[in-house]
């Protein structure tokens, strides 16, 4: 009998292929109405923190450098008030195989696999994460196959994200790229059925788990460093897995007390899915139309349950303007001599604005950058957004509009972060994961306590606004 390879019918199959694509029964940890045993979904991956260092390290990732930013911290004082201007930190994760902190989830992802016996891996992604996947494969010997959304209908591609397909394929993987819009997934699901291979998703416990080893470093190399940990941390937020996995290992490390900060693009107003407004954007990743629909409802991903949760873990969450973090860019070139692409830069261009509110002699780390290159690059970004309408100028990056133009500051004390209210992020993930049900249970309630890192009277009143 012939399967039935529809759409409806592919994806009403999801569960059963991500159960066979992964080898984790997600349903083992449900608990009640809302709830699900977060904790012990994170132990299915069966590796300590210790054995995942290991494992990166035998395939070259982790223990990169930490790398103090004495022109960018100057330059912050010189406009910030007396007395002001956190010491900036780089963590520079370019120097991992692939060029970027991913490299850490695919390298223990890729090993799973190996070590289950799949004959290869796939992964959905536009971004960093194929290329890791792609380099990781490549080294451990297993097929490889990248699904990438890259086009509009007309066939025009943002050369970022083709700069990327270019990294997979040179890593001998095999790039599928598609248009915008509900294929994707549909392609994901049939491709794991057909060929048998891993998923290599980023929001498995393997995944997450694997960035836990980049908040562990942070929090070793600043205790060498200066005998402290740093004050603040600041991650480059789309999916969570970021912001979640660097929260984790620095807990794991006894870096409780570190403030952790996520940081995106500001994206409002264009729509992530659609076809028009694909190629609006500068930002493949790093933004505001990933990271705020991630952050009120984290089970939208490749996976029945996703690792990657933020509001577990973040203290406050901040969002930069395109031509901010492009003008940030060029700043870490000129100034610090270290050229580097725009995703990491998002937290850099936070950390920038944040060291001018703390003192002098506090510590901001940005815990990650990304390699560079020709598609990545400034020029053929920007080049880029002149071709799709977007007027380009100096000015005051607040009268931004995404889709309209870029704004780079006119001069560096421009540059700021602005703040998101979490407190309406996490009423509205309470909203989502409740919708109609009033009759919850105790461990329905502590699960909001610690998606929401409050405690109970905090959910109480939120039910109450919400149900009253």
């Amino acid at each position: 009998m012939t399967k039935d390879m529809s759409y409806a019918a592919v994806t009403a199959r999801k569960n059963e292929i991500m159960k066979q694509a992964i080898r984790i029964d997600y349903s083992e940890f449900e608990k009640n109405k809302i709830s699900f045993d977060y904790e012990r979904m994170m132990k299915e991956t069966g590796y300590t923190l210790e054995e995942m260092k290991e494992i990166q390290s035998n395939f070259a990732v982790g223990n990169t450098p930490l790398i103090e930013m004495k022109n960018l911290t100057a330059l912050a004082r010189k406009i910030a008030p007396k007395g002001k201007g956190a010491r900036i930190f780089v963590k520079d994760e370019a120097a991992n195989a692939s060029g970027s902190f991913k490299a850490r989830r695919a390298a223990t992802a890729v090993y799973h696999a190996k070590k289950l016996g799949y004959k290869g891996v796939i992964a959905a992604t536009s971004g960093n994460y194929g290329a890791a996947v792609a380099s990781q494969a490549a080294m451990q010997g297993l097929k490889c196959i990248i699904v990438q959304e890259c086009y509009d209908s007309k066939g025009v591609g943002q050369p970022e994200i083709i700069e990327k397909a270019r990294k997979c394929e040179a890593y001998g993987a095999e790039v599928i790229q598609l248009t915008v819009g509900p294929e994707l997934f549909y392609t994901f699901l049939t491709l794991l059925e057909e060929t048998g291979y891993f998923n290599a998703s980023l929001y498995s416990p393997f995944g997450i788990a694997g960035v836990e080893t980049l908040g562990y470093e942070i929090a070793e190399q600043m205790m060498e460093r200066v005998g402290r940990y740093p004050d603040a941390v600041v991650c480059t937020n789309a999916g969570g897995g970021n912001l979640t996995g660097t929260a984790r290992g620095l807990i794991k490390a006894g870096a409780k007390n570190v403030k952790v900060i996520g940081a995106s693009v500001n994206l409002s107003g264009l729509h992530m899915a659609s076809d028009e407004q694909f190629n609006k954007k500068s930002f493949t990743t790093g933004h505001t139309g990933f990271g705020i629909p991630f952050c009120t409802l984290p089970d939208r991903s490749d996976v029945p349950r996703s690792a990657a949760r933020p509001l577990r873990y973040a203290d406050r969450y901040v969002t930069l303007a395109q031509g901010e973090v492009f003008y940030m860019t060029e700043l870490l070139a000129q100034l610090e001599g270290l050229e580097r692409g725009p995703a990491g830069n998002v937290s850099l261009a936070a950390a920038f604005s944040i060291a001018q509110e703390m003192d002098e002699d506090q510590i901001i780390v940005v815990q990650e950058t990304e390699y560079t290159g020709a598609g990545k690059h400034i020029q053929p970004q920007l080049s880029f957004a002149r071709q799709n309408g977007i007027e380009i100028k100096f000015g005051n990056p607040e009268e931004e509009v995404p889709g309209k133009n870029i704004i780079l500051p006119a001069e560096p004390a421009l540059l700021k972060a602005k703040d998101v209210d979490l407190d309406k992020l996490k009423v509205s993930l309470v909203k989502n994961y409740i919708k109609e049900e009033k009759d919850l249970t105790a461990d329905d309630i502590q699960f909001l306590i610690e998606e929401t890192k409050s405690d109970k009277n905090y959910v109480e009143n939120i039910l109450k606004k919400i149900w009253r």
